[in-house]
């Protein structure tokens, strides 16, 4: 114990007597923590061999420079008893295990082969399964105790990453050479990706996962040494030095310094197990149907809005061009489309009569509306002032229409069509109060558990009241007179969440 803690750890006991400890106790807050520090630090001159958690100590050895398999374990662990005989700590014999292939760490196995879960952990658990369950169970419990399983990685063997993106996903995985020469994998790791990296062209896709792919394996590549990155896309080979370079890559550039490695190519069909975690099912972004869009979040029923927008198309020139189009798509069809619809021609398609638009593959697709005023204005209204709308802020207006409708600048519509309503500042203090409850609080010795507030929006004074959960309109009432009125005036407003108690008509 630190000797300026020892006065905190101070407490009374009935016979009057203070009492201080001068050691660290079990059941202090930050015991534990302190404590694997302390044997962390202690035994940090032998880490490479013998890593420790709290109390248990792990010394893993191999034959190295022309020694044998015993005569390395027993310098380590010459090391290792010195260094704990210097710094009086005891090991207790009865739970040593020496000269193990296979040792117990942490509820698994560890050794030479890898990683698996320690049977005498599972050889009591009783299985209240049907059989069906049980079999697949036991699928699992082979498959994790037989190859191929995780291998541990061996910084002293060079590691190599495999890494690929989808329209979704990124995946990657830090591999190495077996002794036999097959690829062992160490880590396995893939993400979905975020709604703005959907939109990145595919070399920025392939650049990310290669970045995600470092970030993750940091603790085994960084100062590893030299170490090589597969791809499938072959300009990422010279990506990392290429003179001219984009403003994302740019950012990137300071990462990747920090890693000695080259990126080598690989054919897409020889990239499998990249190729395969950037693909995962779960991760695919759901599509829209076409059929029931707007059936879902508009007030009346999506066929005469749906009709009203095919009948629209026939007086938008952009959308004629482009129903053209995507019914006979071709080269020519391609070259006479104006050049701002020619770039965006690929992110549209045509589904019964309706024009569809997704902003990347396998993004949500969805109608085009046509440069119509009055049906754009019709769109907005059911999905803000209709009365099923539920009247949504500009942002949940904007993230609700644009799930459903496409046409250019929506948020400037939005932003027009449902400006923010902003209050009045008052001039002085109590013209102008906000008035709500905060609920669910622990009870008091009057098993109160909400609490009613009355803030000034001038001076941001506030009053507090504690109220039981089944109060009234007419005890809120009561309060506000005692606690505002009879102190501050009526006030000329008051701003609420529209809360029954404070709408009731007694008010």
């Amino acid at each position: 114990m630190r000797e300026s803690d020892i006065p905190l750890t101070a407490m009374s006991t009935p016979s009057g007597m203070l009492w201080e400890w001068l050691v660290l106790p079990q059941g202090l807050k930050n015991a534990p923590a302190t404590f694997n520090r302390c044997v962390t630090h202690l035994l940090r001159l032998v880490r490479d061999f013998a890593p420790s958690y709290f109390d248990d100590v792990f010394v893993h050895s191999r034959a190295v420079n022309g020694k044998t398999d015993v005569e390395v374990p027993k310098e380590h662990l010459r090391k290792l008893l010195g260094l704990m005989r210097k710094h009086k700590l005891y090991a207790n014999l009865k739970k040593c295990i020496f000269g193990a292939s296979e040792i117990p760490i942490l509820g698994c196995l560890v050794g030479k082969n890898g990683v698996h879960p320690d049977p005498e952990k599972i050889r009591e658990a009783e299985w209240k399964w049907t059989a069906e369950c049980q079999q697949a169970f036991e699928a699992v419990k082979q498959g994790l105790t037989e190859a191929p399983i995780l291998a541990v990685a061996d910084q002293d063997r060079p590691f190599h990453i495999v890494c690929d993106a989808s329209d979704f996903t990124i995946g990657c995985a830090l591999m190495q050479h077996e002794q036999e020469g097959r690829d062992r994998g160490v880590y396995y790791q893939s993400r979905q990706l975020k709604p703005a990296e959907r939109n990145y062209p595919v070399h920025d896709k392939k650049l990310l996962a290669m970045k995600y792919a470092l970030a993750k394996f940091r603790v085994y590549l960084l100062g590893s040494g030299p170490f090589v990155v597969y791809t499938d896309h072959a300009s990422l080979r010279t990506a990392v030095k290429s003179p001219h370079i984009s403003q994302r890559m740019a950012r990137w550039l300071p990462f990747f310094a920090e890693y000695d490695f080259r990126v080598e190519y690989k054919p897409g069909r020889l990239n499998v197990v990249a190729d395969a975690l950037s693909r995962r099912p779960d991760y695919a972004v759901k599509t829209a149907d076409a059929n029931r869009i707007g059936v879902e979040s508009v007030s009346a029923p999506s066929s005469s809005l749906i009709d009203d927008v095919k009948a629209a198309y026939a007086s938008d020139a952009d959308a004629k061009q482009l129903l053209s189009y995507t019914s006979a798509p071709s080269d020519e069809a391609r070259r006479k489309l104006v050049p701002h619809l020619r770039a965006r021609a690929h992110r549209y398609r045509v589904h019964e009569g309706l024009l569809l638009y997704s902003a990347v593959d396998d993004d949500v697709i969805r109608i085009v509306v046509p440069n119509d005023y009055d049906l754009r204005m019709r769109i907005m209204y059911e999905y803000h002032g209709a009365p099923t709308a539920g009247h949504p802020g500009r942002e949940k207006t904007y993230v609700l229409l644009t799930r459903d409708f496409y046409w250019n600048h929506q948020y400037k519509w939005v932003r027009k069509y449902a400006p923010l309503q902003s209050l009045p500042t008052p001039s002085e203090c109590w013209q102008s109060i906000s008035m709500d409850f905060v609920f669910g609080l622990p009870p008091d010795s009057k098993r109160r558990t909400d609490v009613v507030v009355f803030v000034d929006r001038f001076s941001k004074m506030v009053h507090l009241a504690a109220v039981p959960a089944e109060v009234t309109a007419v005890q809120t009432a009561r309060l506000f007179v005692d606690m505002v009125f009879k102190h501050h005036g009526m006030p000329l407003d008051i701003v609420s969440d529209r809360d029954p108690r404070f709408t009731a008509r007694f008010w």
